[in-house]
């Protein structure tokens, strides 16, 4: 068991997208838990990515607007503490860098469209599920991506059992992707009942590595 805690990576930047990302999705949080439980459920079916209604909407019986919007709303809804916690620490440690490499405008897009790739590529892989997704991973994951291929050898202070050990950015991002594909691979022909949305995670990590690699490419 491993927890990245911070990267030893500094920024010349004051990183106000992702402070004001890390407040949002907080506050959007402690709306959610004043909520009774009956509630907080159809917050999420409303607000979250509900990969069914894309197959309602394409055979011409669904509303436009209840499928595409969950796909920006469910970045900033939580299913519990330690989801949010989770989240916030990796956009936390990963996001300040990516954001200078982007600027603030830059960042906020690159965030919001790696945010709405992951979803459609869970919907892709869970077309006739009736569960809501909610999280901002998929979009955190893009976050990802793009710190793996922008600060490969950058060292990421992390807790290894009892130990604080520095370890190289793609170490730990390279693991990470693997077991989530790992998962996402073992989870074809399964039902979505809930849980990790691995191929959010897939999606989001692969478009901000895409999306950076060409940002990178057209600069040099």
């Amino acid at each position: 068991m491993f927890i990245p805690l911070r990267d030893e990576n500094p920024t010349r930047i004051t990183p106000f997208i992702n402070y004001a990302l890390i407040i949002a999705n907080s506050i959007v949080f402690l709306y959610e838990i004043t909520l009774p439980h009956r509630a907080q459920a159809s917050l999420a079916m409303v607000y979250g990515t509900v990969p069914v209604r894309f197959v309602h909407l394409l055979s011409g019986h669904g509303h436009f607007e209840a499928t595409l919007l969950p796909l920006f709303t469910s970045m900033f809804l939580h299913a519990g503490f330690a989801h949010l916690l989770g989240n916030m620490l990796f956009l936390w440690i990963f996001g300040d860098n990516v954001e200078e490499f982007f600027g603030h405008i830059g960042y906020l897009a690159f965030y919001l469209f790696c945010g709405v790739a992951s979803g459609l590529a869970h919907v892709f892989f869970n077309l006739h599920a009736n569960v809501p997704a909610v999280g901002a991973s998929g979009a955190i994951s893009g976050v990802m991506g793009a710190y793996i291929l922008l600060f490969p050898r950058a060292r990421i202070l992390t807790l290894v059992l009892i130990f604080l050990v520095p370890i190289p950015a793609f170490l730990i991002l390279g693991y990470w992707f693997l077991l989530q594909f790992a998962a996402g691979v073992s989870s074809f022909g399964a039902m979505a009942t809930g849980g990790v949305a691995w191929w959010a995670h897939i999606g989001g990590f692969l478009t901000g590595l895409l999306i950076t690699a060409f940002v990178n490419r057209e600069r040099r």
